[in-house]
């Protein structure tokens, strides 16, 4: 069976050819809802081999076929993984046409019994979201930049350095092993090498514990000391560094508002509010003040939930909404100040790129929602009821009072007014739309049916 999948992206046909074999790019096109991780990028679209990594450890190898290779219009890869390959035939052919100086019609072929059915919703995804790729790296345009980023192998930081990679900048990953690559740095957090940011143009400071947990006090301690302490040494080096950092971007949290603030729509603005991740945030924040001494311009990324599957809340209320076990917790009159992790990923791009945006900025869509219909959107993306409310004892049960209090429970319309003033565009401003996106129920982009697409 033959399966075609096409759709027009706003850029010339070199760049989009060429955005396939940057780093990055594989990362950046599979589809968050699939149980697979990428192994191994391939080195080259002519004859390389790209790796993907199945539950429990088989690899899907995509091996890239010379014979196929003729830039910038097409490239082949073919399953080649050893048994599967011959029961499960895969060969993809990717076309690339112009269709005027400035667009590019992209045609993905697949020759595989796998069902037309199973493959649409995977090419929606990916042309959707090549397409918002290019349009953000095009919007916030910045000669190279070498951005070390600390955290870089987690949720946020996964999506940010393939991005970062596919716009042509160079990632350094800071890590807390040896080194193992040119791309790496060893990071003592509590005592960071005099060089470590040496020849680096900014720095991304994601890395800390999971505020997620029941908040005993070993786990407060983990979440404050993994902040403060590792922010406020690196932020003393990128100031003493003579060739560092010019922008520090550091990761930060709407939690700064409190858990309590009812219909009080939250700027960058408002008072801080009251209890433990206030706390903890507003130091988190003070402390890469060395860093605002010296000149560099410093941001903080307040965040709120960040809509993945791969990971924070929606990865756990997932699969509880598919079995139809979902629902509001508590009253469900709370504010839920939520964001796309695409679109938080467009907002570091834009903190690195834009000098204009300096201070707190709210990551937060542009439209919160109440619990309610948060939990009454995603039972319909999901095509499930949702009418098993959680009491609000549910919640205190497994993070404690305050834990339940600061994280389940809590009420903050945010609103990313920073963002708005600056004319920010979001790729997923409407709640059903960002999450019909990341769980695989949309069409993606206008997609051309062609000859051998089935309908």
């Amino acid at each position: 069976m033959v399966f075609e999948y096409s759709g027009v992206v706003a850029a010339p046909v070199d760049e989009v050819f060429a955005w396939h074999g940057l780093p990055g790019a594989i990362t950046r096109l599979t589809p968050p809802w699939q149980p697979v991780h990428v192994g191994a990028e391939a080195a080259s679209l002519r004859d390389g081999t790209a790796e993907l990594v199945l539950p429990g450890g088989p690899k899907w190898l995509a091996a890239h076929q010379a014979g196929g290779y003729h830039p910038p219009h097409q490239f082949v890869d073919r399953l080649a993984t050893p048994v599967v390959s011959a029961v499960l035939p895969w060969r993809h052919t990717h076309r690339f046409e112009p269709d005027g100086p400035d667009r590019t019609v992209v045609t993905d072929r697949v020759e595989t019994p796998v069902p037309a059915a199973l493959l649409r919703s995977m090419f929606a995804y990916r042309h959707r979201q090549l397409a918002a790729d290019l349009a953000a790296q095009r919007r916030y345009w910045h000669e190279p930049l070498t951005v070390a980023v600390t955290g870089a192998s987690g949720l946020v930081g996964t999506a940010l350095t393939a991005l970062l990679t596919t716009g042509g900048h160079r990632v350094v990953r800071l890590v807390r092993r040896p080194a193992r690559t040119r791309d790496e740095r060893t990071w003592h957090p509590e005592a960071p090498a005099a060089d470590l940011l040496s020849g680096i143009d900014a720095v991304v400071h994601l890395a800390g514990a999971s505020v997620a947990g029941r908040f005993g006090e070993r786990h407060r301690r983990a979440v404050r000391d993994s902040r403060i302490g590792p922010t406020r040494k690196l932020a003393e080096l990128a100031a003493r560094t003579p060739d560092g950092p010019g922008v520090f971007v550091s990761a930060s949290a709407v939690g700064y508002y409190g858990p309590e603030r009812g219909d009080e729509v939250l700027t960058e603005d408002s008072d801080r509010g009251e209890g433990f991740l206030a706390d903890v945030v507003d130091d988190w924040e003070g402390a890469a003040g060395p860093a605002v001494a010296a000149g560099i311009r410093v941001v903080c990324v307040r965040t709120g939930l960040v809509l993945s599957p791969r990971g924070g809340l929606l990865r756990l209320q997932r699969p509880l909404f598919a079995a139809g076990l979902g629902g509001p917790l508590g009253t469900g009159r709370q504010w839920t100040p939520w964001i796309g992790l695409d679109d938080l990923t467009d907002v570091y791009l834009r903190a690195l790129t834009d000098r204009a945006l300096a201070g707190p900025v709210n990551a937060v869509a542009p439209e919160p929602v109440r619990n309610t219909e948060y939990t009454r959107v995603l039972a319909r993306v999901l095509h499930r009821p949702a009418v098993l409310a959680v009491p609000s004892l549910g919640p205190r049960v497994l993070l404690g009072s305050e834990g339940a209090r600061e994280l389940a429970l809590a009420d903050q319309r945010g609103c990313p007014r920073r963002l708005l003033d600056a004319g920010h565009e979001f790729r997923h401003p409407d709640l059903r739309d960002a999450l019909a996106h990341v769980l695989g129920a949309t069409p993606g982009v206008p997609a051309r049916p062609t000859a051998g697409e089935p309908v």
